[in-house]
């Protein structure tokens, strides 16, 4: 074991505060990484206020994680110490489901252990995430981060990225697909960003007319305002595919109208029951079809850190001290950030 420095809360109300922790000892396939940089996720602030009431304190989060190997297990061949590397939102799984055979960890039937406030496979202990010196992981859920990428800004790919990329990938967005892409948040700009390397035509549907000049430099061919009834009426069913990243109750119906026949919407974002309800003619007369999806799996998250260095997409982030964790969140609330922050952790040990 060894004593790490760390900033996590210890209880609902504490906010996020220095905090020391440990991190085990390296067993044959674990990987020991130094973290350089370690992105906000708004999930972050869910578990720290435990807004899902399945939080258990002390609670150190933190799941957009790039760092250098420092050290290796005797087991381990794929990765040396001085690799650049990535740590996403799961550090194991029970590899042996249907769903780890297919390197679909994420759907784990057994549940994937997560980065921070999980259980530990073998030993028990709870998992701690990355606003922390170091972190300990198996290699089998270790991510090459490639040399072309800004590693700051590629922290967000771990959670942010993958979480859109997988169901553009899944769906089958390539040249010529028409896309939606719903909301333009730290979720909705990778969005944009993504089909738009995939070679769709995206279209991008905000509430705010402030953001039209922003959404073009992001990528999107064309702009339109939610709330104005001509715009919505103009998009009726002419879309293959939308990617709605909205995290709050929302009516979706509008949307299902823009899609084409055998259309698709993806929900990544909302966790609470649908309201107003889903009309079900919507779908049934146009074949459509309304899923979700959770990031990705190891391989698939190999692949879309392959894909950002071939296309050079990195997520927009604001640089942070640590120090400034709780002003942070409270900014995120408002969305006050473009589009996301990502800690410097050499903050951590000055």
């Amino acid at each position: 074991m060894s004593d790490v420095r760390a900033y996590g809360a210890q209880s609902k109300a504490s906010g996020v505060a220095p905090m020391p922790i440990q991190r085990r000892a390296l067993r044959a396939d674990d990987v020991a990484i130094e973290i350089d940089y370690c992105g906000i996720c708004h999930t972050d602030i869910h578990f720290v206020e435990n807004d899902w009431g399945m939080t258990e304190y002390p609670v150190v989060p933190g799941h957009e994680i790039v760092g250098t190997v420092t050290a290796i297990g005797k087991a381990v061949t794929q990765f040396s110490p001085g690799d650049r590397v990535g740590i996403g939102c799961m550090v194991d799984s029970c590899r042996q489901c249907s769903a780890c055979d297919d390197g679909l960890e994420q759907y784990c039937e057994q549940g994937s252990t997560f980065t921070y406030n999980g259980e530990d496979r073998q030993d028990g202990s709870r998992t701690y995430g990355g606003y922390s010196e170091s972190i300990v992981v198996s290699e089998r859920f270790v991510l090459r981060v490639p040399d072309a990428l800004n590693p700051a800004a590629s922290a967000p790919l771990l959670c942010a990225g993958i979480t859109v990329y997988s169901p553009l990938r899944h769906f089958g967005v390539t040249t010529g697909s028409r896309v939606g892409v719903v909301g333009m948040g730290g979720l909705g700009h990778m969005g944009v960003k993504f089909a738009r390397a995939m070679g769709a035509e995206v279209t991008l549907f905000t509430r705010s007319s402030e953001k039209v000049a922003e959404a073009k430099r992001q990528g999107a061919h064309q702009i339109i305002i939610s709330t104005d009834q001509a715009d919505m009426e103009a998009q009726l069913g002419q879309l293959d595919f939308i990617l709605n990243t909205v995290p709050v109750q929302h009516d979706l119906n509008p949307y299902l109208s823009c899609l084409k026949r055998d259309g698709t919407m993806i929900l990544v974002g909302v966790l609470e029951p649908l309201d107003p309800p889903v009309a079900g003619g919507a779908l049934i007369f146009g074949r459509k079809r309304l899923a979700g999806s959770l990031i990705g799996g190891i391989p698939e998250t190999q692949e879309m850190l392959d894909f950002c260095a071939e296309h050079r997409i990195v997520c927009d982030i604001e640089m942070l001290d640590i120090k400034h964790i709780n002003q942070a969140y409270e900014r995120m609330k408002k969305s006050d950030v473009k589009y996301r922050f990502v800690i410097d952790m050499a903050t951590l040990r000055v």
